[in-house]
């Protein structure tokens, strides 16, 4: 068993970036998605947490619906 500490590096697909955090979205072994987040400062960080915890919202862009919709 090696001493050397257990990587932290997220592993995924890199999504955006908020107030000094890269904002990845991961894959877990069992095929469940999740958000990751390194920030580059506690305060960063604390900004995101902030922000999660206000509100989230969630939008459909409806003209992206409808081009997406088959014409019969």
């Amino acid at each position: 068993m090696s001493d050397e500490p257990e990587t932290t590096e997220p592993k995924g697909e890199v999504v955006g970036k908020i107030g000094g955090c890269e904002i990845i979205v991961s894959i877990t072994a069992d095929g469940k998605k999740h958000f990751e987040a390194t920030c580059a400062s506690k305060e960063g960080r604390d900004e995101l947490a902030a922000i999660f915890d206000e509100e989230a919202i969630l939008r459909v862009n409806p003209r992206a619906i409808l081009e997406e919709t088959p014409t019969t």
